[in-house]
Parts: structure tokens; sequence; C-alpha cells
């Protein structure tokens, strides 16, 4: 695996060392890599010539600065899963390499009502940012296809509504959660978790699977409170519990039977916020 730090050198590279039709698989993270990273890495490496993996913890898509600053940091051990998992190329910028002076502001990207509800409610300016870096990752990687986890379910959207807004012709290619045994989601903020908090947050998932399970066509408040009771009484702060329909998440509380559903949970154990979701199909 070879390692760049910056742009130029990977862009070099890229547009001498590789055939002019080969394909590139891009898997952009903040670093901390679990399996869920490596099952992107994996589908990149069936699809694509070569796979390119960036990490870079980005500062504008952080609302909460402490969670910034928290923000689990495992260099060599991610570099060690790259390798191990045939990764080719490893992009490790700075900040002044993806933000040149500093400069963090732009022209806002349109992203409708996916910046007002669910994440982009809690989280506000966090899709801008996201949307800032991965437009700034994409001019210098140029990847065929960019791929994604199912975990950040409404970032997926947002992403393809960048696609978009720039006129990329990158595809995504979106991938499904791993979960641990207990069916935890996988994620790098699981690292923060305590030995007894670990043991409390796979109630998240318990909930996803009780909606599933109980979901009718008619109304589905009922459901919604009865599964945000039971994490507040696991000791929960929850920022929402929710059931939106699939493709464009427009959250709903009445159901026609017909419509492609996602459930969705944001909920802080302590200081620590985790999301998770869960498809349903009539």
């Amino acid at each position: 695996m070879i390692i760049y730090k910056q742009s130029a050198a990977l862009q070099s590279y890229l547009q001498k060392s590789l055939p002019a039709k080969s394909s590139t698989g891009f898997v952009p993270t903040m670093g901390a890599l679990h399996e869920g990273h490596v099952s992107l890495i994996k589908k990149s490496k069936e699809i694509a010539d070569s796979t390119i993996c960036s990490i870079f913890i980005n500062p504008t898509q952080f609302n909460n600065q402490q969670d910034f600053k928290k923000y689990p940091v495992t260099l060599e051990q991610d570099i060690y899963l790259l390798e191990k998992n045939g990764c080719d190329i490893l992009f490790l910028p700075d900040v002044n390499e993806i933000y040149p002076n500093g400069e963090f502001s732009h022209e806002p990207f349109d992203l409708g009502y996916l910046e007002d509800i669910l994440e982009g409610k809690y989280r506000p300016g966090h899709f801008q940012g996201v949307c800032q870096v991965v437009k700034r990752l994409l001019n210098i990687v140029n990847p065929t296809y960019l791929l994604a986890g199912q975990k950040d379910y409404q970032q997926c959207l947002v992403l393809k509504r960048l696609m978009k807004l720039i006129n990329s012709r990158v595809e995504i290619i979106i991938c499904p959660i791993s979960r641990e045994r207990d069916g935890l989601a996988m994620s790098s903020r699981n690292l923060r978790l305590s030995e007894d908090e670990r043991m409390q947050a796979p109630a998240i998932y318990e909930v996803l699977l009780f909606i599933q399970q109980h979901i009718k066509p008619g109304n589905l408040k009922y459901v919604k409170k009865i599964a945000a009771n039971f994490l507040k009484k696991k000791d929960f702060k929850v920022d929402y519990v929710e059931v939106a329909i699939a493709n464009n998440l427009q959250p709903i509380d009445e159901w026609n039977g017909k419509d492609q559903l996602v459930i969705l949970v944001a909920a802080y154990i302590n200081d620590i916020r985790l999301i998770d979701n869960l498809k349903y199909s009539v």
C-alpha cells in the first residue's frame, strides 16, 4: 500500500501510473477503522481495479467541538488493517491540504429538507461540512465509485444529492451495516464506550427490531413512543426514534402499508452519540 499526504503527489501518481480505462473505488473515512470499513474496502476490490482510502477527521462536520477533540485516533492500527485487506492507496492529508489557508467558508449546498430533519436538525451544519470535504476529496481522487455504509443512512442520501449538485459521474455504492454479535452497529465512536456503556448500547438495535416487528399500516406514533420510552428507561438521552419513507427519508406518522420504510434511531449514552437504522420492506 502506498501512502500519500499531498494531493498533488497523489494526483500525479493516479494520472501516470494507472491504466487509462482502469476503475477506482474510493472509501473516505475519519479513521478509527473497524470491520465496517473493511467491508467497504472488500467491496471496492470486487468492483474496481484499484482501491483508495482516505483518513481525515474533518473539522467542518462537527457541530460539537468536544466531539471533534475526543474523536478516536488509531492510525497505526488503521494502516495495518488497510494493508492486511489489500487497500492500494491511503490518502492521509492534514487540514491545510484539504482546506488551504484555513479557508472553511464556501457557498452552501442546497440540500433541501435533508438538512433540517433528523441528523440535520440535531447536528446543524453537519451535512454542509460533509459535502464540503467530499467534494474536495472527489476533486483530488476522481474515483469511479464512492463507497459508503448504510449506518449513516441520511448521509448516503445527502451524498446522492451532492453528486447531482456538482454534476458528478461518480457512482455511489451503499453497503450494508456491519454489526457486532449482539447487534450493535459498528462505529468508530464505539471505542469511546466504557464496559458498562458497551453492554447498554445494543438496546438501540433492540428498539429497531421491536419497531420492525410491530409496524402495521395506519398510525405509527404509538409504537415509536413505546420504543423511545424503552430507551429512556435504559438511561439513554433520545434525539429521535423515527420511521421514514426509505427513498426520500420523509418522516411519517401514518403508513399506507405499501411504501418501503426505514427505521432510524439516534441516542446518547452519557456524552457518546450513537445512530442506527433498519430498512423495512413490505
